[in-house]
């Protein structure tokens, strides 16, 4: 049987069942990593949520980055001459962006996405001046999507660049003239908040998904191919 296996009339096909059995097995461990990868992303939330509050005001850690989803809380003021937006943000089915300003206080800054605003409204009508508190969560800045999505280019003539596709952290950090720290806040959701900026936290489910059972699919696909194929190929030879 072996030998009719790889014979050259049968040649061709036993390369596309080898090929074939290969692809499923990828994308069986293709699912698994994004099983590991669900299940990291659910260990730093659960672990970050259940960390006490983080006061910036008194300490910022070194290792700050690594703290996405931790409760924080920052007493500032804003600085609305480097207020930014990004584009294509939408409360219901209504256009508009996200007010991004920083916040500032003896020598720290941070980025705050502030929330919603229609895209026709003055940013200036939304100013909040004097001290104010942020309470809400660690967020980590994101650039663009590896697939999809329209990169930021900063002017040529060296200007500053007002409204952002991504809320890009580090390229952000570039257009102001004191240093921002490498995480932005996402303040927190009060319910029944319909005024201006509208401040918006992303629903998480932390769960593992279908991706064990995907990959269980793959590896079965696989399976059959690898041992289906004698069997099929006897039959055709008898």
């Amino acid at each position: 049987m072996l030998t009719k296996i790889f014979s050259r009339e049968w040649l061709f096909t036993t390369l596309l069942v080898f090929i074939g059995a290969a692809v499923c097995i990828r994308l069986g461990i293709w699912q698994l990593d994004r099983l590991e990868g669900r299940r990291a992303f659910n260990a730093q939330v659960t672990t970050m949520r259940a960390a006490e509050l983080l006061d910036l005001n008194e300490s910022v850690p070194a290792d700050i980055a690594s703290m996405e989803w931790r409760s924080v809380t920052f007493m500032g003021e804003y600085d609305f001459a480097n207020q930014v937006a990004i584009r294509n943000r939408y409360y219901g089915s209504e256009y508009g962006y996200h007010l991004i300003t920083p916040l500032l206080s003896n020598g720290t800054a941070v980025l705050v996405d502030r929330g919603w605003v229609p895209a026709d409204a003055d940013w200036h009508d939304f100013d909040e001046p004097g001290a104010v508190t942020v309470t809400g969560q660690i967020r980590l800045g994101q650039g663009k999507p590896a697939i999809g999505g329209i990169a930021d280019a900063p002017p040529e003539d060296g200007g500053k660049l007002a409204v952002w596709n991504n809320l890009d952290v580090e390229n952000m950090s570039a257009q102001f003239s004191y240093p921002i720290l490498e995480i932005y806040i996402q303040p927190n959701v009060e319910a029944g908040d319909t005024t201006p900026p509208i401040p918006y936290q992303p629903e998480i489910e932390l769960t593992e998904g279908s991706h064990f059972g995907y990959a269980l699919q793959w590896f079965t696909f696989a399976a059959i191919l690898f041992a289906g194929y004698p069997f099929y190929l006897r039959r055709q030879v008898d």
